[in-house]
């Protein structure tokens, strides 16, 4: 039997990869998308209301703008936040993407709340996910390729690992009262097992195409980074970065919530008939 070769970091590819910074700052002049069939809209009251009105999603994400795409939100206006993704990392893992997503989602409502040229926005979307070793540690996107490495082989060598993902759904309220907008949030939660049988042969050369380069815990299940997983448990789209049924969750309640005229015309009507009963007493 022939002998493993032990792959050294110092290894060289013929042509090498593009670098860490190139991949975290998207193509200028992308290739354009391979069209495929796309799936009628879901007939849904929430989303009905949203067709005529600024759909902003808070990330730069192509997977999570396909994502959207699935239910019918293709009018998506895509605005990254500028929201600083520096919080400590001492809470638990969904406090910190709830926090990070709910930092991102309002960086954008007060940058384009008063937009007098295209209007207010219908809803916003955003979302955070972080990948979670199974010692506990938060990894987010690969610094490089060194970096990338001993990050997969970590996940490959210390068990399961969990996936966090954090949504965040925004829409002004018609009436403008304290705070001005209805604001939903959920985070959802799947364990993701590597194949321990990987050799470190894969792993280099799947960090040397760089898929999982500008992704939380460097890969990507989607793509090429399906060959290291063995199994999941939980939402494939939550790994992804974007879990679908949740977010459609978070949009119906807050688009119920957009229009609180009639509730606050409610509660009006409830504190006369207070202050009338008081006058009688």
């Amino acid at each position: 039997m022939s002998e493993k070769r032990l792959i050294s970091l110092g290894d060289e590819p013929t042509d090498a990869p593009p670098s860490y910074e190139a991949a975290a700052v998207p193509a200028q002049n992308p290739p354009p998308p391979r069209r495929l069939a796309r799936p009628p809209p879901l007939e849904l009251p929430a989303l009905l209301l949203l067709r005529d009105k600024r759909v902003i999603l808070a990330s730069q994400s192509p997977r999570r703008k396909q994502l959207l795409g699935q239910i019918g939100l293709t009018n998506l206006e895509v605005i990254p936040s500028n929201f600083e993704e520096n919080l400590p990392k001492d809470d638990s893992p969904f406090e910190y993407v709830l926090a990070t997503a709910t930092g991102k989602a309002l960086a954008v409502y007060e940058q384009e709340v008063d937009n007098v040229e295209k209007g207010d926005p219908g809803i916003i979307i955003a979302a955070d996910t972080v990948v979670v070793s199974a010692m506990g540690e938060i990894l987010e996107k690969p610094r490089s390729e060194a970096h990338h490495i001993a990050m997969l082989k970590g996940l490959r060598d210390t068990g399961p690992h969990r996936v966090y993902t954090a949504v965040v759904c925004m829409t002004p309220l018609e009436s403008a009262r304290d705070p001005g907008y209805a604001i939903e949030r959920a985070w959802e939660e799947t364990v993701v097992k590597f194949d321990t049988s990987i050799s470190d042969d894969l792993l280099l050369a799947y960090v040397r195409t760089r898929e999982g380069a500008d992704k939380a815990g460097g890969y990507g299940i989607q793509g090429t980074g399906a060959v290291l997983v063995d199994r999941i448990e939980g939402s494939f789209d939550n790994v992804v970065g974007l879990p679908l049924r949740t977010t459609l969750k978070l949009i119906e309640k807050v688009m119920a919530k957009a229009d609180d005229d009639d509730v606050l015309n409610g509660e009006a009507l409830e504190e006369a008939e207070r202050e009338e009963d008081e006058d009688l007493l």
